[in-house]
């Protein structure tokens, strides 16, 4: 793995939220590692796609990335706030129902937050 992408690995291991590529970039300019926003695209397509992070798409908004940590979300389709959830890991009952050995899955579910209920 190059420099800047254990850099940003360090990033979002570190985050408590879930953040999108701008707002990784915005974290590296203002530290003392900063880079291009083409190298953080590059480096979380690389570090998605071998595994080491989750990409996270939300509809009508960037994508986000997060650790590896195994959990679901949950969005408000309102505002797009992203919430983990830790589920009981659903492997062997979705293996059953599906008959074949599952892998991984990503869950997803949808809501409208308190603060938009409100609105």
């Amino acid at each position: 793995m190059t420099k800047n992408g254990k850099i940003i690995l360090s990033i979002i291991e570190a985050s408590t939220n879930h953040p999108t590529a701008e707002e990784l970039y915005r974290v590296l300019l203002d530290s003392d590692q900063p880079m291009s926003m083409a190298t953080v695209y590059n480096n979380l397509n690389k570090l998605t796609s071998e595994g080491m992070i989750r990409k996270i798409s939300v509809p009508d908004q960037p994508d986000h990335y997060d650790k590896l940590i195994p959990h679901d979300h949950l969005i408000c389709k309102k505002c797009g706030k992203i919430q983990d959830m830790f589920l009981k890991n659903r492997i062997e009952d979705l293996k059953q129902e599906a008959g074949t050995p599952i892998t991984s899955y990503d869950l997803q579910l949808f809501h409208i937050c308190d603060n938009c209920k409100t609105m």
